[in-house]
């Protein structure tokens, strides 16, 4: 078993090792001692020896580099109930390496469920294209939606099969400029006309929160996804919220990624099965959960 598999069986136990929460802060330690500028870190205080969130950073420090070689020795914290903070780029990565190593699933239909402040709906994709719809503009009753669209996935401007989305490339530059090309090549409109290159790049943005959240893209995909947005910017931890960790993202977009299984359980923009941008203006945003699964509902 290595250390992520035993910082994983932590988070799930009631009480972790004692020898995972001491390895954890001292990690914690020297990478906040290593830094070489210093950074901005808000939210998620590790004080004490709190058995969940210790275990939890546990998760995101095995994935955090250490000091630079060659550096000078990192003593020990004099004081173990100082506290730590752990910053919005390393609960990304977190998220990165469990969604990589978590089995894609497998089923008929992928389905999204969205649950916002003012609506709930639901959706069904088939890889050949079938789609199927229930919310309140339908009665509540699953109803189909465009049979056999050819592309029936959507990235923001750039719509994709099933094979296309599992064939993204697995590096994170390499998927930011996959979906830059193709953004280039796309006839996305705009209602003030064809995309500009300030509507390309948030649509680039826009489609690596897709691809992490939405969209049926295979593991080493999705930790791409998480791994690009990690790179962005201004990403800030917000604290312990419902579902997860709380993020701030460029242009004041919110996220809420659980680092414990690499999922993402709600945020304040989304692309829905027709390749439209939706907004939440309520802070906690969209629920969101997607799966495949096997059936329609009767």
């Amino acid at each position: 078993m290595n250390d992520l598999d035993v910082l994983r069986t932590a988070l799930v136990c009631d009480e972790p090792p004692q020898e995972v929460i001491d390895r954890s802060r001292h990690r914690l330690q020297n990478h906040l001692r290593g830094a070489s500028t210093p950074r901005k870190r808000i939210g998620w205080l590790v004080t004490g020896s709190g058995t969940a969130v210790a275990a939890a950073v546990a998760a995101v420090l095995v994935l955090v580099p250490g000091p630079q070689a060659g550096g000078p020795p990192l003593a020990e914290s004099p004081d173990p109930t100082a506290a730590r903070t752990v910053t919005g780029q390393e609960i990304l990565l977190a998220a990165a390496a469990v969604a990589e190593r978590t089995p894609e699933g497998a089923g008929t239909y992928w389905h999204v469920h969205v649950t916002t402040p003012t609506l709930t709906y639901e959706y069904w994709v088939k890889a050949d294209g079938n789609r199927w719809f229930r919310g309140a503009k339908s009665g509540n009753q699953v109803i189909t939606v465009k049979p056999h669209q050819a592309k029936p996935f959507s990235l923001v401007g750039v719509d994709l099969t099933l094979e296309q989305l599992r064939g993204l490339p697995t590096n994170p530059d390499a998927l930011t400029a996959w979906i830059a090309e193709a953004l280039t090549h796309s006839t996305a409109r705009t209602s003030a006309g064809p995309f500009t290159a300030a509507d390309r790049e948030n649509a680039a943005f826009l489609s690596l929160i897709s691809l992490a959240s939405t969209l049926p893209a295979p593991p080493a995909v999705r930790a791409a996804a998480f791994r690009a947005l990690a790179t962005y910017p201004g990403v800030q931890n917000l604290g312990d919220v419902p579902g997860g960790q709380g993020l701030l993202l460029p242009d004041g977009r919110r996220f809420v990624v659980d680092p414990v299984t690499g999922r993402v359980n709600g945020t304040s923009v989304f692309v829905d099965m027709q390749g439209g941008l939706n907004k939440v203006a309520d802070s906690p945003g969209a629920k969101i959960t997607a799966e495949w699964i096997n059936d329609l509902p009767a």
